[in-house]
């Protein structure tokens, strides 16, 4: 599953564009004397390219879903509920789900924080 990130938006964006500089190099390369526009724009489409290959990189790593989750344990006294962070990613064709502690003792701005460290380290 693949979330819609900003980064992953503007990654988008970025192939859109170079996709149309090249279909705009096409055309220039029937039209004499326009080596050094072409040129340039190769270039522009290049660099945007790579752009979008960064981007790409970051929205992996932005996409992260973190859920709460709850156990029900039997004790002497009765039932005892706890919450827990879970975060899950896709790591190739397989996914991860990943333990991230206590609800009590973190918000969920930090365990999305903690999630991103995961999965930094995990990739």
């Amino acid at each position: 599953m693949v979330h819609s990130t900003p980064a992953r938006t503007e990654a988008r964006g970025l192939k859109q564009r170079s996709i149309d500089l090249a279909r705009e190099i096409k055309a220039l390369e029937g039209i004499e004397g326009a080596a050094q526009l072409a040129g340039e724009k190769q270039a522009k489409a290049g660099e945007l390219l790579g752009q979008a290959r960064e981007l790409e990189e970051a929205a992996r790593l932005e996409d992260i879903t973190v859920w709460m989750d709850s156990i029900v344990k039997q004790t002497k006294k009765g039932e005892k509920k706890y919450g827990r962070w879970l975060a899950g990613w896709r790591e190739g064709d397989k996914l991860r789900k990943v333990y991230l502690g206590s609800c009590r003792k973190m918000s969920r701005e930090e365990a999305m924080k903690k999630a991103r460290k995961l999965k930094a380290e995990a990739l």
